[in-house]
């Protein structure tokens, strides 16, 4: 059975009250105010732009991510959505998600939000401990974040937080603990990342340095253990390698990824993938917001890459996305995009060693075994 991926709009909002030491997202601190005004009228712009590249499909879900978006005027919001709306429409039941920063969260405030239309918060939680935040770079304390959790629940139907494992000097059994306390707050979706240094930021050369020692393999590989078996035991399973929900309550508008559907990334160094005539195409935009901006001032668009995939591309891109979830792959729709056959022996390799599963004819699932080695298993597959 071949799931729908839908059609959904990310809006990337590059600004953050401070820049956190692990993070290599499109985030950029502004020490004078920020123009919204301006900006609001460059995402419509932007918008328009990819209207007219796919101008048929209504947008299930809507999803603003960053940097802090919650550091948005709820008018600068409720603007943007206008624009999706008169240019695609928007589905009754659409999914419309705003990433928040729990030192940005007023009730007032997410009440703004509510009005202009998100039904639904992530907050960025990170820790319940005040010390590992403080080393994280966050602006909050526990006890703001679980107020902002708070305020999220009772002001929005739907909700998540975020929460970084894995981190220096952390056991299984610290983890284990701080996992139990965090479920007892968790709605419906939870999000846990391992911490990772990626190449220029500032734990990447604190870790080059030794001066950040992160959890060997096999500690890792405990954490990993621990996480499965506790979310597990509380009734929110991992759905996707990093994401945890109560069945039914994914993330939608991640979904789109995962399934390898098409979206317009809208924003400062958004990504999109969107069907045209010739083919999948893969777009990005100007990275710096202002220069962005301008871009988009002078020809309607930021879109600085405008790519073709090949099938190879297509077929790899669907592979490795899938395979995170854990309803895995539809290998017809694999091999309709690739123009080739799997590997029946590699696949029967796989399985022996217990890394993937066939639930049915035509799915392949990755193991609770596999997910640790998932880059493996997935270039072992399309070999």
């Amino acid at each position: 059975m071949t799931l729908d991926p839908g059609f959904g709009v990310y809006v990337h909002w590059p600004f953050c009250a401070a820049k956190c030491p692990y993070c290599d997202f499109n985030s950029h601190v502004r020490h004078e105010p920020v123009n919204e005004e301006r900006f609001a009228a460059a995402f419509a712009r932007e918008i328009s732009y990819f209207h007219a590249l796919s101008p048929r499909r209504p947008v299930g879900s809507v999803f603003f991510g960053g940097g802090t978006p919650s550091l948005m005027k709820p008018s600068t919001v409720a603007t943007i959505l206008d624009a999706i709306a008169k240019a695609w429409g928007l589905d009754a039941k659409a999914e419309i998600t705003l990433e928040a920063n729990p030192s940005s969260v007023e009730a007032g405030r997410f009440a703004g939000y509510r009005a202009a239309g998100i039904n639904r918060v992530s907050l960025g939680v990170q820790s319940f401990d005040d010390e590992e935040l403080k080393r994280l770079g966050r602006l909050h304390n526990a006890e703001e974040a679980i107020k902002a959790i708070g305020i999220a629940q009772s002001t929005f139907e739907r909700s998540s937080f975020d929460l970084i494992y894995a981190r220096p000097n952390q056991t299984p059994e610290m983890w284990r603990g701080e996992l139990s306390e965090a479920l007892k707050r968790a709605g419906e979706h939870l999000s846990l990342y391992q911490l990772t240094i990626e190449e220029g930021t500032p734990y990447h050369a604190l870790h080059a340095a030794g001066k950040l020692v992160l959890p060997d393999e096999a500690t890792a590989r405990a954490l990993w253990d621990v996480t499965q078996e506790v979310t597990t035991a509380a009734g929110l399973p991992a759905y996707e390698i990093s994401n945890h929900a109560r069945p039914g309550a994914e993330s939608r508008h991640n979904l789109v990824y995962w399934r390898s559907g098409e979206w317009a990334g809208i924003g400062p160094g958004a990504h999109s993938r969107i069907g045209m005539n010739d083919g999948r195409h893969a777009f990005s935009t100007e990275r710096n917001p202002e220069m962005w901006a301008a871009r988009v001032e002078q020809t309607g668009h930021g879109v600085i890459v405008d790519e073709l995939l090949d099938t190879v591309e297509v077929a790899d891109e669907y592979l490795l996305m899938g395979l995170r979830l854990s309803e895995g792959i539809d290998v017809e729709r694999f091999e309709r995009l690739a123009g080739y056959r799997l590997d029946p022996e590699r696949i029967a390799d796989l399985e022996k060693h217990g890394l993937v599963t066939r639930p049915s004819p035509g799915r392949i699932t990755v193991t609770v075994e596999g997910f640790p080695v998932l880059d493996a298993v997935v270039a072992d597959l399309a070999a």
